[in-house]
């Protein structure tokens, strides 16, 4: 199963590159952030004709989350975190899908750092904290998928130096990832690519995409349940190059239906002895 996490910037807008990037890329699941379109304004149609089922959560202008699924209904279970003071801001939506808990969010940007928008960046990500430590003690398959508007190391984020003062690139923000990661959630394109400088956003100025100087700000986390189903997790970073596109790139993980373990004990029994 194939599984994805786009920041469209702007679904209408973008229409034409996210349904060619859907007709290409055959993923079953894809998380959407940045919709920027009310709720009656979603091109639910035009997903349908590819074979996707979806819901999502609208918001005029600004801000919005969506789920689509060609592999099975989407049972929607929450949308909005637990304790959001501020509902008309539409960053997270939940739902269960082909056996799997999806929780697709769009973290807040936090700049100008200090102020009142990054004091609201850093309880928003205690909220999704606290919230994702209840979807763990669950033990059920989760993952948390979405644009999370932080580059976790230095290895995320080229020059570094330059993005000291950033609400990206806090020290708070940073922590406040690595809080939510400690809980048990693993890193899926860290875990497959551990070393490598690889980016999934590139800003429209300064040519940026074209030297490569990117941001690594979306992010697929697993919970121990599907940690051994991982076989594979890319970015399609080609994307960022088509015409009229996103500033970022789709990012997707690949499960597969047995855990590893799994499928070394079957392919043991299946050797002569």
């Amino acid at each position: 199963m194939k599984i994805a996490t786009y920041n469209v910037n702007g679904v209408n807008g973008r229409l034409p590159v996210l349904l060619r990037w859907l007709e290409e890329s055959e993923s079953d699941i894809v998380v959407l952030q940045e919709l920027k379109a009310p709720q009656e304004k979603f091109p639910q149609s035009a997903i349908r004709d590819l074979g996707y089922q979806s819901i999502w959560h609208g918001q005029k202008s600004w801000n919005g989350v969506a789920i689509l699924s060609r592999v099975g209904e989407i049972h929607e279970t929450r949308r909005g975190l637990p304790g959001d003071p501020d509902a008309a801001q539409s960053r997270y939506i939940e739902a269960a899908v082909n056996g799997i808990l999806i929780g697709g969010l769009y973290l807040p940007n936090g700049n100008p750092r200090p102020g009142p928008k990054f004091e609201y960046k850093l309880a928003w990500f205690d909220r999704l904290i606290d919230h994702a430590r209840g979807l763990l003690e669950s033990g059920l398959p989760v993952i948390l998928a979405g644009d999370f508007n932080v580059m976790p190391t230095e290895r995320d984020v080229y020059k570094p130096e330059r993005w000291l003062d950033d609400a990206l690139f806090a020290p708070e923000v940073r922590d406040a990832f690595f809080r939510l990661t400690a809980q048990g959630w693993t890193d899926a394109l860290r875990t497959i690519h551990p070393d490598e400088v690889i980016y999934t956003f590139w800003d429209y100025f300064r040519n940026a995409y074209t030297r490569n100087a990117g941001l690594r700000i979306d992010h697929l986390l697993l919970s121990p349940a599907l940690v051994d189903r991982l076989t594979d997790a890319q970015v399609d970073s080609d994307v960022r190059g088509w015409e009229k596109t996103s500033d970022h790139a789709p990012v997707w993980i690949r499960l597969t239906d047995v855990p590893a373990q799994r499928r070394r004990q079957a392919k043991g029994s299946n050797q002569a002895p």
